[in-house]
């Protein structure tokens, strides 16, 4: 049941969740039937599928995802419990429900005429987006991620490695389907832009950089992080490994600014610094996005 979140009826958390669902899943659809199916592209989930029986048999994409989201969707509760909730059910029926609407509407010819790859760029940023906001909302995407929960519970694999593997044989299916090499490999492409489209939804584009520092001047760049950056940080005590004296690590987290001048003050105190510079994907306490924020975001 920790899976499952539940907002108060017509509250502003409800509206929310629900309007996110809404939206993402409109723009999902959009992706699907005007960028996606008509290349025959195939970026793994049940659409993917669908779009493959399209192609091959004529059968509207909206009705045949929705076939196969219901019968997953019940297996994944008589197998893995209530984990998904109102919300992922919402969320499924929406989808169909929009690209149904819009195959109607629009019918199946490409929005950008003779541009495969250009269509596969909009198409996996599109869905990152929609997908993206159906995950703010606390909602699964349902689908082939169901099928992944399931395996894993039976294997020691992770999650995410089965979502990738589940998805890869969708896409190769397609490729058997339509013997073109091209259609997966671009299929792959459009998956690989959804996933970092989708991070950059839920986590917002961060320019942060985590810093640790091993100095014989700890105390000088102490000054220099809290006096002059105004940042915050951690003494952590270690002990070097090739002769085991004694070091002072330094954790600090900047942006791209402060790390440069961070950068320049170390090199003229202590041109001997040990630094490394990470990446920091998410950064959220005193200084930065609260967790509160982001949690109501």
């Amino acid at each position: 049941m920790a899976f499952i979140t539940k907002e108060k009826l017509f509250s502003w958390d409800w509206f929310k969740a629900y309007g996110f669902i809404f939206i993402g899943t409109f723009i999902m659809a959009i992706a699907y039937v005007f960028f996606i199916s008509p290349y025959k592209f195939a970026p793994g989930g049940v659409y993917g599928i669908a779009i493959v029986l399209h192609h091959l048999f004529d059968l509207p994409i909206g009705l045949m995802g929705l076939a196969m989201d219901i019968p997953l969707t019940i297996l994944g509760f008589w197998i893995l419990g209530p984990r998904f909730g109102v919300k992922t059910i919402a969320g499924m029926l929406l989808l169909s429900g929009w690209i149904s609407g819009i195959e109607f509407i629009y019918g199946y010819d490409p929005f950008v005429a003779d541009q495969p790859l250009l269509s596969a760029l909009y198409g996996g940023v599109l869905i990152g987006i929609g997908l993206g906001l159906v995950f703010k909302s606390k909602a699964t995407s349902g689908g082939s991620d169901i099928i992944a929960m399931m395996i894993a519970k039976y294997t020691h694999l992770s999650l995410g490695q089965l979502m990738i593997y589940v998805d890869s044989v969708i896409v190769l299916f397609s490729w058997i389907a339509f013997k073109d090499p091209m259609i997966p490999l671009i299929s792959w492409v459009i998956i690989f832009i959804t996933g970092k489209v989708v991070d950059v939804v839920i986590e917002g584009i961060n320019y942060d950089k985590t810093l640790f520092i091993i100095s014989n001047r700890s105390d000088e760049i102490r000054d220099k992080i809290i006096n002059d950056l105004k940042r915050g940080g951690t003494f952590i005590q270690a002990k070097g490994m090739y002769n085991g004296d004694d070091k002072t690590i330094i954790y600090t987290t900047v942006n791209r600014r402060e790390l440069m001048i961070l950068q320049s003050f170390i090199n003229k105190t202590d041109p001997d610094a040990f630094l490394t510079v990470i990446n920091a994907n998410e950064v959220l306490g005193d200084g930065f996005k609260s967790l509160k924020d982001k949690i109501e975001s």
